[in-house]
């Protein structure tokens, strides 16, 4: 009896171990396998791969799906490609929704934020202060010679201005159009049409002294070269960036929620833009950027 007794515990002991191996194996800690997209430029890949090790560090598996085009993002989310991504409020607002221009964070915020829970049931976290908006970059040189440092100075002094273009600006409603129905006509001294990739290089040379920009492009790293100008008559939408996530993903692991917004609490439009920096001009890679930031804030 005591020898079939041992057998049975033995094997019952085996059956036990067996099957918390089994739930180990399954998720590390027990925890779902979390897929993280992102957009396919370098402020989209650097922070989905810092929300990325975030949730590695609080014992997730992570299975990337970065580097999707951002005229997909949107449907390989619904579609249920990937659990979350980084997206941008305005983007949401204007390209998404397809609704009028709005000037108020915090509005268009809660407007998207209601709108994706009630038609996409995808769920915004808290906005990081990462403003990645359009607008205007101009030489500092220039800046300090004619004291432009907003929209109103530049319409001010626009006919000693060298306008760099990239084609469509003086025809969208979102560019030279919208500007002079808010700021008055902008009469540049000359406006002549540049490759996007080289306006700073033509800045910088001083062949032209205005050009459009993202207020986190990584050259505006330089502000002894570059000078972002401020939109002082709220012209542009803001453009915000948060992580947008499944609900379906959010109600089997709630915690997420409390992990990304912990994150997103760290990331401002000076920091993306020295991390947007250190990839396309220090030409680091975008994880190993990542890494080091996520490493410098975690608790």
């Amino acid at each position: 009896m005591k020898t079939k007794k041992f057998i049975t515990l033995c094997m019952t002991a085996i059956l036990i171990s067996s099957f918390s191996f089994a739930l180990w194996g399954c998720g590390g800690s027990g925890k779902d396998t979390i897929r993280v997209g992102s957009k396919d430029f370098t402020e989209g890949l650097i922070v989905g791969e810092i929300y990325a090790l975030a949730l590695e560090d609080a014992g997730y598996k992570v299975e990337r799906k970065m580097n999707v085009a951002g005229s997909l993002v949107h449907t390989a989310i619904t579609g249920d490609d990937f659990d979350l991504y980084p997206e941008y409020t305005g983007t949401a607002l204007l390209s998404i929704l397809q609704m009028d221009m709005d000037s108020d964070p915090d509005s268009v915020y809660q407007t998207v934020k209601e709108e994706y829970e009630k038609q996409f049931d995808l769920t915004w976290l808290d906005s990081t202060q990462v403003n990645d908006r359009n607008g205007l970059a101009i030489r500092t040189e220039t800046a300090e010679k004619y004291n432009i440092y907003t929209m109103s100075d530049l319409q001010a002094n626009a006919g000693k201005i060298h306008f760099c273009s990239q084609g469509e600006f003086e025809q969208r409603e979102d560019g030279l159009p919208g500007l002079a129905k808010v700021y008055g006509e902008f009469n540049f001294a000359s406006i002549n049409l540049y490759d996007s990739g080289l306006k700073y290089q033509v800045l910088e040379t001083g062949e032209a002294d205005v050009c459009p920009a993202y207020s986190t492009d990584a050259q505006l790293v330089n502000a002894d070269t570059f000078t972002y100008l401020e939109d002082d008559k709220h012209f542009w939408p803001p453009y915000y960036m948060a992580p947008v996530v499944r609900n379906d993903t959010l109600e089997e692991n709630p915690e997420i929620a409390e992990i990304l917004n912990k994150v997103s609490a760290k990331l401002d439009t000076e920091t993306m833009i020295a991390l947007n920096a250190k990839v396309d001009i220090d030409k680091e890679e975008y994880d190993d950027v990542a890494k080091e930031f996520y490493d410098s804030i975690r608790e």
